[in-house]
């Protein structure tokens, strides 16, 4: 399908009601929602309600320029598309349709540790800039052969996640009974199948791309991690500060931490040497009741200044969104459920949509603050309230 046949989509909402069409219930919940009561979940969009613009009026502003680089990486617009975990289980092109959709739209694309494609078929199917995010799973006879692929393979920036200790308590796959899908026991699955039987087209894809996917960037003893192992797998792979030493020493490129919530945290980032850290709370999907990702921002953009590149995540569904994070002090933006309900709904396409929507809405949004630039945007665009 073509983004031309999309033109009835106009906003992100109507890519997730898209995507709850087509997705078995389990998988459409894995990727829309939070931990326990969900309030970190739907405050992270409701905090941008908090803000309002100020504009500049009774100007004209022809073309407004968006193209910003950090941490080495240039991009045409200020985002970057976040790593989500279980992509092939979304749409069978998964992680390599959002690597082509991000190159053609002048952006890059963070592969997940977590990915049903691997770090060489990625590259492979996008020629473009291109992110390494990291999940320390398997330990470091895992770790540091896949670090040195994707270094060979020409990825740029190394995205490391800290707010994994252990998983969250995502109360929506239990219920759905996800372990027990993704596990072997037919037994097990069968109170759960009917929400996979009633969308068929869902379960023809993704039998026809192989079933459930291992991980081929997950090698323990030989072989590709098996999908359903993962959560098992996080408990024992929790990060430390100190292991950011021996990360430093298997990666010679920039280095971005993501989970970074508080002024405590962004400074033992700067401390650690980082080259950037990304502020955020998972999305909502680890401990709830933290802070949404914009309101920890203020805090930690003055802790740490222009020692470090402030990045951000968390809640953007509109270009207004990324406008209102780039004035509070971020640099750029990850984008994840927003481009990932049109990967959900209409694979490469549906990201292609999601991305021209919020390009557009960053460009019409510029032209109504009266702002030529990005980089002219500061905390005098918005105001609290």
């Amino acid at each position: 399908m073509s983004v031309r046949d999309l033109s009835h989509i106009t906003n992100i909402e109507d890519l997730r009601k898209a995507a709850r069409r087509r997705l078995p219930r389990g998988v459409f919940d894995y990727l829309d929602g939070g931990a326990e009561s969900e309030i970190t979940l739907r405050e992270n969009v409701r905090a941008f309600e908090e803000w309002i613009f100020r504009p500049r009026n009774a100007s004209h502003v022809e073309r407004c320029e968006t193209r910003r680089k950090v941490c080495g990486t240039e991009l045409a617009f200020p985002m970057v598309l976040a790593p989500i975990g279980y992509s092939r289980l979304l749409y069978p092109g998964g992680e390599i349709a959002a690597a082509r959709a991000a190159r053609a739209k002048g952006i890059t694309y963070a592969l997940p540790t977590i990915a049903g494609h691997s770090i060489e078929e990625v590259r492979a199917g996008a020629q473009g800039p291109l992110w390494y995010q990291l999940y320390t799973i398997g330990g470091r006879p895992a770790v540091e052969p896949a670090l040195e692929r994707a270094r060979k393979a020409g990825y740029e920036v190394l995205l490391v996640t800290i707010d994994t200790a252990v998983a969250g308590m995502r109360e929506r796959d239990l219920r759905n009974g996800n372990k027990e899908l993704l596990g072997k026991s037919l037994w097990a699955k069968l109170p759960y199948l009917p929400s996979v039987l009633a969308h068929p087209r869902w379960l023809w894809s993704f039998w026809r791309d192989g079933g459930v996917p291992r991980l081929p960037n997950i090698v323990v003893e030989g072989e590709p991690l098996e999908l359903m192992d993962v959560t098992a797998a996080l408990a024992d792979a929790a990060l430390t500060w100190d292991d950011l030493r021996w990360v430093r020493a298997c990666w010679p490129g920039p280095i971005v931490m993501k989970g970074v919530l508080t002024a405590e945290d962004a400074r033992r980032a700067v401390d650690a040497g980082a080259q950037g850290i990304v502020v955020s709370n998972h999305g909502g999907r680890q401990l709830d009741s933290v802070a949404a990702s914009l309101r920890a921002l203020p805090e930690i953009v003055a802790a740490v200044g222009k020692q470090i590149e402030v990045l951000f995540d968390g809640g953007i569904r509109r270009g207004g969104d990324v406008i209102k994070a780039l004035c509070l002090g971020a640099r750029v933006v990850l984008i994840g459920r927003a481009y990932a309900y049109g990967m959900a709904a209409y694979g490469e396409a549906g990201i292609l949509r999601a991305l021209d929507i919020l390009c557009a809405d960053i460009d019409r949004t510029l032209k109504l603050l009266g702002c030529p630039s990005i980089d002219s945007l500061d905390a005098s665009y918005v105001q609290r309230v």
